[in-house]
């Protein structure tokens, strides 16, 4: 299944596109720029993060609710990155140990449909 992707890396630079081949034991997958069409190889390990989106564009005016009870989705969860950012969702399994974890929004209607994290830059992880 081809899934739209907006791939952050730790440095900063953020990438968006589309990938095929990307699981969660794999240090490894493909990306598709959206722009350029170019296919490379992207290694986990230099990442933030890779969002899973629905539109490349979003709504950059949609202020996400963090007040929403999702249910199924996990426990909610605090995640404090490296460079400022935080993030709040939902995660059915995070540990220190995991070189990455997925969170799910706390808002069904946010542009994002689950985020996966690359603990290493992550400061702080918190359940709350």
């Amino acid at each position: 299944m081809i899934a739209k992707i907006v791939v952050r890396y730790a440095d900063g630079k953020v990438v968006k596109g589309t990938t095929e081949d990307l699981a969660a034991n794999k240090a490894l997958f493909h990306l598709t720029e959206a722009e350029t069409g170019t296919r490379y190889e992207v290694n986990v390990e230099q990442l933030k993060a890779i969002f899973f989106v629905k539109d490349f564009k979003g709504n950059p005016e949609y202020q996400e609710r963090l007040d929403v009870e999702r249910v199924g989705l996990g426990k909610k969860i605090k995640v404090s990155f490296k460079d400022g950012e935080t993030l709040i969702g939902y995660t059915q399994g995070f540990s220190p140990a995991r070189a990455t974890f997925i969170v799910f929004p706390c808002d069904a209607d946010s542009n994002n449909e689950k985020v996966f994290v690359v603990t290493a830059a992550a400061a702080k992880v918190e359940f709350i």
